[in-house]
């Protein structure tokens, strides 16, 4: 099969399309040939060595997936090939086919095309985990999106929308802004022309938001915890900047604050049905029209490089998203 290949660390440039074997799938496990792989941030961090996660080289980088079932392991009765299928992997997803546990595999509804699948387990999961179980959020309450117009944010600011809460979405452009209004969010905020803390202010009142839901980390962790008001919640997403920031612990102590990380994989393995039940929930909601997955821009497999860096431009709104198709591999 055709695979991008990270042999050392570097930008997406330094990748490699190549032609290797797969071995047939597991005891437990299915094989998906896949036609879209989504593009995350997280990513871009792993195939540069500074994600939290390093694996060993070389190794196929992004990990959310859309496909059909091609081959079943000899233990495994919940799938049958042909069946439509997406899974979060991790890595292995810029490839012609992967192999993944069945427990780990989602079925897709019919009405679900794969290029939007692609972009549908990983980012709804986190966000819709973060809001429910950790920031346990309210209807009512105020929920701060920090980038916004990302695959994670723009599923936070649905999920939000649709749990009752008023939703502000920053963003770092007016073209983001545009985008996100023309969506229906009626509180936008350009944080590169406008102060972030002064708007919040102005928006709340004076009374900061609830929640902060923040996969950028950075200086605008540093702003946002300071909009926060009594009992907030601090969602850790990610850190998208390539900056971990630190907390002044005094801020935890006046506001009455609560930090919560949000790690999706470490949530899915220790507590497998609530992961599970959460996924049946918004399958529902997508069935139901009540949330709908954005793509930005679909690229074909040997473009994987160009799909990478669109991340790095700060333009996309919503997600990116590889298709796997016949071409020649190449050095």
């Amino acid at each position: 099969m055709k695979a991008v290949l990270c042999k050392e660390l570097g930008p997406p440039d330094s990748l490699q399309l190549r032609e290797i074997d797969i071995d047939p799938p597991a005891a437990d496990e299915v094989q998906i040939r896949i036609d879209a792989c989504g593009i995350n941030f997280p990513d871009l961090l792993m195939i540069e060595g500074k994600y939290q996660e390093r694996p060993p080289l070389p190794f196929i980088p992004c990990g959310e997936v859309a496909g059909t079932v091609c081959a079943t392991g000899g233990s495994v009765s919940s799938f049958n090939i042909g069946d439509p299928v997406m899974a979060v992997t991790y890595r292995g997803g810029l490839a012609e086919r992967i192999n993944v546990r069945a427990d780990s595999v989602i079925r897709r509804p019919a009405s679900m095309p794969a290029t939007v699948a692609a972009g549908f387990p990983g980012v709804y999961a986190t966000s819709y985990h973060a809001l429910k179980q950790r920031a346990a959020l309210q209807p009512g309450e105020t929920l701060l999106v920090l980038g916004a117009a990302g695959g994670v944010g723009l599923a936070a600011v649905q999920l939000g929308l649709g749990m009752g809460a008023r939703v502000i979405a920053a963003v770092g452009s007016e073209d983001k802004a545009a985008a996100l209004r023309e969506m229906g969010v009626h509180d936008v905020i350009n944080y590169q022309t406008a102060d972030l803390k002064e708007q919040i202010k102005t928006l709340t009142d004076g009374r900061g938001v609830d929640v902060v839901y923040d996969p950028v980390g950075g200086d605008l962790f540093d702003t946002a915890v300071r909009c926060i008001a009594w009992n907030g919640r601090l969602l850790v997403v990610g850190f998208a900047t390539g900056r971990i920031p630190e907390l002044p612990v005094n801020l935890a102590l006046l506001k009455g604050l609560a930090v919560v990380g949000v790690f999706y994989g470490r949530f899915e393995k220790e507590q497998p049905a609530l992961a599970e039940q959460n996924m049946a929930e918004l399958l529902q909601l997508y069935v139901d029209g009540r949330i709908a997955p954005v793509v930005h821009q679909v690229f074909p497999l040997q473009d994987y490089a160009t799909a990478l860096n669109a991340l790095t431009t700060r333009k996309v709104v919503g997600k990116v998203v590889v298709e796997t198709g016949t071409l020649d591999a190449h050095d």
